[in-house]
């Protein structure tokens, strides 16, 4: 890609997610992260208009009466952005290919961060960490976050969510909001380390697929290339025992990567490459803010 095509995608997804960020997310990222940079000072009793979920239930039953606690708000929010640049990305079946929606939510993410004065940081990874860039304030910053997400080129092409997120525990003392934005391809076991880094951080997970990842087409003899190992063969799809099989291997990664979600207090939200991704994104801060 060179560097007025680059310019030119740059430009064009600033001008959508910011947009996005500006006039649809504000609100709702504002409400699903208040708080999570809020340090507790004190509780008081409770006063008309307080929000009920801020009682503190143990000072409530003690004296028998609703006591709330009182936050203090702290200066900002670190926002880190942890992106799957394995080489599954790269697959586009059914509309756009995998990484260019994961550039632009991962965009709109950064965008809404800064709308609300949060730092943004980024962590690349396949099977290692490819690149870390530490969180930082301003639109100068974001573009650059759009630009590696556009153009950058990982030495592997395998995924390990679980080296990933161990890197994340250890490379960041801080609570921070954290977006895990992956297809979720991947062989590892991840449950330890998922577990540890959504109590030390508030960790949420989206994942990106295309429907034809989903299922195999009647279409006899097809070549399939496995884009993480390099390797192709070539297999029957017109076989009802293949398709089945396929099918079963499908749902079954795809049911324990949501227990494993459920077991962690995960949010996940699942966006197929032909969908409207600010429907679900919307949907998952509004689910947080209800909380």
């Amino acid at each position: 890609m060179d560097s007025n095509e680059l310019l030119k995608k740059v430009r064009k997804i600033e001008i959508k997610t910011k947009g996005l960020s500006q006039n649809i997310f504000a609100g709702e990222y504002h409400s699903a992260f208040k708080g999570r940079g809020m340090t507790f000072s004190e509780v008081r009793e409770y006063q008309y208009g307080d929000d009920v979920r801020d009682i503190d239930w143990n000072v409530t039953a003690r004296h028998n009466r609703p006591y709330i606690k009182v936050y203090e708000e702290e200066r900002e929010l670190t926002v880190m952005l942890m992106i799957d640049v394995s080489g599954s990305r790269m697959f586009g079946a059914q509309g756009v290919q995998k990484r260019e929606m994961i550039a632009e939510i991962a965009a709109t993410l950064a965008f809404s961060a800064i709308q609300n004065n949060d730092k943004v940081g980024l962590i690349f990874f396949t099977d290692k960490i490819e690149k870390f860039i530490p969180p930082k304030k301003g639109k100068k910053h974001i573009l650059l976050l759009i630009r590696e997400m556009l153009e950058f080129k990982p030495e592997s092409s395998g995924t390990d969510v679980n080296m990933a997120l161990e890197y994340l525990t250890s490379v960041l003392k801080k609570r921070c909001a954290t977006f895990l934005v992956s297809d979720f391809i991947d062989t590892h076991d991840y449950y330890k380390s998922m577990s540890i880094a959504s109590r030390k951080h508030d960790l949420t997970a989206i994942q990106v697929y295309d429907k034809r990842e989903t299922q195999l087409p009647d279409v006899g003899l097809m070549k399939l290339l496995d884009a993480e190992r390099g390797e192709t063969r070539w297999i029957d799809t017109s076989s009802k025992k293949v398709r089945q099989a396929y099918n079963k291997w499908w749902y079954e990664r795809q049911l324990a990567m949501n227990e494993t979600m459920q077991r962690c207090k995960v949010e996940v939200a699942s966006i197929a490459t032909d969908e409207d991704y600010v429907k679900s994104l919307m949907g998952m801060f509004k689910k947080r803010g209800a909380k």
